[in-house]
């Protein structure tokens, strides 16, 4: 038996994918993937294949021996390599302070395979400490805007698969979280430009995103949210404004990472912090109700 992000493929799986690739000589890898994929229903929640998922699976089982791939047919150039930074747009930055009230009502733009993508990927490039990371996963942008002008940006995306303070606190198996962490979203970053001084801004659009993220992502991946998370760097920040939106500190991270060998802390400690957003968020996440 082999595990390969977490699916499980037996030695029947294996004696099946044999068949299919001496069934079907001469087509490519990425065919036969995709083909996989069909046959076994291997599907995102949106419906999509996992063919990429898969392909890596194939590759490592080919790697181990246990199936023979047909040689490359082509090599694809893979987008992540060598990924250019995202170019500086120029933004009005004119200092705006003033109070909420003044700024309402707000308008929240998700911007994800837009035409404002690039605008957002540069203002995390530029003005968030952290910087822009390509996401990976179902992933959502927004840039909120007052007044015409752009004043915060936000970006969500699949859930981390293992977070222990999350995990305790919503009191799932670990098959239990492999089955529905897709109904988890995870705040990877959270910027409100440097010029821009609204007292209580970031708490309330915090408020709005618990409502409008969960429309979205039903809309766009054909599945709810019942959870949302996020990290915050105890050593800059003292989460006040996820605090102030109703989040829930729920403990510190180990610092070690995923793929940790030493059980030593090598990285900052970072805050969990979550959000429920149905009364019976555990039911669903431990159940599959939802």
């Amino acid at each position: 038996m082999f595990t390969y992000r977490g699916k499980v493929v037996t030695e029947k799986d294996i004696a099946f994918i044999q068949e299919l690739i001496a069934s079907n000589p001469g087509i490519s890898r990425w065919a036969l993937s995709r083909e996989l994929c069909r046959q076994w229903n291997w599907v995102q929640p949106n419906g999509a294949l996992r063919d990429v998922v898969c392909r890596g699976m194939m590759l490592e089982l080919h790697r181990k021996g246990d199936i023979r791939l047909p040689e490359k047919k082509r090599s694809v150039r893979n987008p992540f390599v060598d990924r250019q930074k995202p170019e500086k747009t120029q933004v009005d930055q004119h200092p705006l302070q003033t109070e909420l009230s003044d700024l309402k009502p707000l308008e929240f733009h998700q911007v994800r395979r837009s035409t404002d993508e690039k605008l957002f990927n540069s203002l995390i490039e530029q003005f968030h400490y952290l910087g822009y990371c390509h996401p990976v996963g179902e992933q959502l942008k927004y840039i909120v805007y007052a007044r015409r002008r752009p004043i915060a940006c936000l970006a969500w995306s699949s859930a981390p698969r293992h977070i222990g303070a999350r995990d305790r606190f919503i009191g799932w198996s670990e098959r239990m979280r492999k089955d529905h962490l897709s109904l988890i979203a995870y705040n990877s970053r959270f910027l409100i430009l440097p010029w821009v001084r609204v007292p209580s801004l970031a708490s309330h659009i915090l408020g709005c995103m618990t409502r409008i993220l969960p429309r979205d992502w039903n809309r766009i991946y054909c599945h709810g949210l019942y959870y949302l998370e996020t990290f915050v760097d105890k050593d800059r920040f003292a989460g006040t404004c996820y605090k102030a939106a109703n989040w829930i500190y729920l403990g510190d991270t180990t610092g070690r990472g995923k793929n940790d060998r030493t059980n030593r802390p090598n990285r900052s400690i970072k805050a969990v912090w979550g959000y429920p957003l149905a009364k019976d968020f555990r039911a669903v996440l431990c159940g599959g109700k939802g």
